[in-house]
């Protein structure tokens, strides 16, 4: 899921070893739009007495965002990943349980020399190779009929980096085709999961930013 905090080591890593200029060129990049439940989804083939029980999640993708200013500009990176699992459980239109876990070693940018620092150095990816949210209370009434969408908060837990923390994630849901689509976006500090945001006088990477997600389940029966 989410895993916004892959930029931090990365951004003190690169400046180091190989300067301002290939910094610029690799952090630059054109930002991913913040994912959210289409408006133009498939019709939905489910009756309202298919959406209590077992849920899988397919087809999915998570990522981070993050803010930063790079030589005096605002500039936003986005990393992404289709790397993602997880299961729900609903009662009626409550989600009374939920995890997704986020691969973290496969989130990619634009920059394979970044995204390697990050896999190696960054947040240790062998040691540490999933970021998972778990839902720790319900969500009552997130599950909409016919082809509306809501948006509720989820109260749950982060874990990253073997750390673990309180968060709230902010959800869109919407049923689509066979299954249902949620985005969600978790706002997340570096500094609670022990990662010290870089000032490096050429680059200011801000201390908090978020995960992000779209994910698609399907009832697992």
């Amino acid at each position: 899921m989410l895993v916004v905090l892959v930029v931090v080591a990365v951004v003190a890593v690169v400046a180091v070893a190989i300067g301002t200029r290939a910094y610029t060129s690799s952090e630059n990049a054109k930002a991913s739009a913040t994912p959210t439940v289409a408006a133009s989804r498939a019709p939905s083939t489910l009756d309202a007495a298919d959406l209590s029980g077992a849920w899988t999640v397919r087809g999915s993708e998570a990522g981070y965002r993050v803010h930063e200013v790079l030589n005096g500009s605002d500039v936003t990176v986005t990393g992404r990943t289709s790397e993602v699992t997880g299961s729900a459980t609903v009662d009626g239109t409550t989600i009374s349980a939920a995890t997704i876990t986020v691969q973290v070693g496969d989130i990619a940018t634009d920059s394979a020399q970044r995204d390697s620092y990050f896999r190696d150095s960054a947040l240790d990816t062998q040691a540490f190779p999933t970021a998972t949210f778990t839902l720790t209370q319900p969500v009552s009434d997130a599950v909409p009929t016919g082809s509306g969408t809501t948006t509720v908060k989820a109260t749950g837990t982060l874990e990253l980096h073997g750390v673990t923390k309180p968060v709230t994630a902010t959800l869109q849901v919407g049923l689509n085709g066979d299954g249902v689509d949620v985005s969600g976006t978790v706002p997340i500090t570096f500094s609670d999961y022990s990662v010290q945001a870089p000032n490096l006088g050429f680059v200011k990477v801000d201390d908090t930013g978020a995960v992000e997600f779209l994910v698609h389940a399907t009832p697992s029966s």
